[in-house]
């Protein structure tokens, strides 16, 4: 188990023992999936990006397995008012970034945003490295599992609008899929859940989880959703 203490200093936890059944296809993915499977934006091989980290925390809610996500403030100059995992730039004290800083920047990061207690968080695995070219980012998902639920909201409303969790059969219903179409000719999947259009690289994330984990369903690829220049 992670421990709050763990998230500065000491060795993080990573460990597959004891989570529920349902994970295991998540966990196939971790095993398994390579970079170019999960984007086309890959991180620049000559070390350039900010490094980063989010959090993909899976916990069982009223309708079953569900993920954690945040809307970011609008006021923020980067990726304003979008839906996304709690998770933000690795800090000097979160360590080596080769190493556990990741770890520990995406619990640092998800307590910082929505609050949570990051001894209730089991981490379970590490996708490949990927990139968002728009800002620079050099992001690695770290996957967890909500072993001990704790409560979560806004805790700086200047980063964060709203704090929410998505059942994953909602993100599965075809009709909550669409494919956005960015002004400059972009186009990537997105969901229609929570009130929130969630786009962009957290989409292409959930996206492909569940296509690998063989939980996506069939959808109607050419519905489409118009972004604008501000998006």
């Amino acid at each position: 188990m992670t421990r709050a203490s763990d998230t500065q200093g000491g060795a993080v936890a990573v460990s597959k023992q004891g989570l529920p059944a349902w994970l295991d296809p998540v966990v196939r993915v971790v095993d398994t999936v390579r970079p170019t499977q999960l984007s086309r934006f890959l991180p620049p091989e000559d070390g350039a990006g900010r490094q980063s980290a989010v959090l993909i925390l899976f916990g069982e809610g009223e309708r079953g397995p569900e993920l954690l996500l945040m809307e970011r403030a609008s006021s923020l100059r980067a990726h304003a008012g979008q839906p996304s995992f709690p998770g933000g730039a690795l800090d000097p004290e979160d360590g080596d970034p080769h190493g556990d800083g990741p770890l520990r920047a995406a619990l640092r990061e998800a307590e910082e945003e929505t609050g949570l207690d990051p001894a209730g968080v089991q981490l379970f695995g590490v996708l490949p490295r990927l990139y968002i070219p728009v800002s620079g980012f050099v992001v690695t998902p770290v996957l967890g599992w909500w072993r001990e639920p704790s409560p979560v909201g806004v805790v700086d409303p200047n980063e964060t609008a709203r704090v929410f969790t998505v059942p994953v059969v909602d993100l599965t219903d075809p009709a909550n899929r669409a494919t956005t179409v960015h002004p400059s000719g972009h186009r990537g999947p997105a969901f229609l859940v929570e009130s929130a259009l969630v786009w962009g690289f957290t989409a292409g994330i959930i996206d492909r989880l569940l296509h690998y984990a063989g939980w996506e369903r069939p959808w109607d690829r050419e519905k489409q959703v118009p972004l604008d220049w501000r998006a």
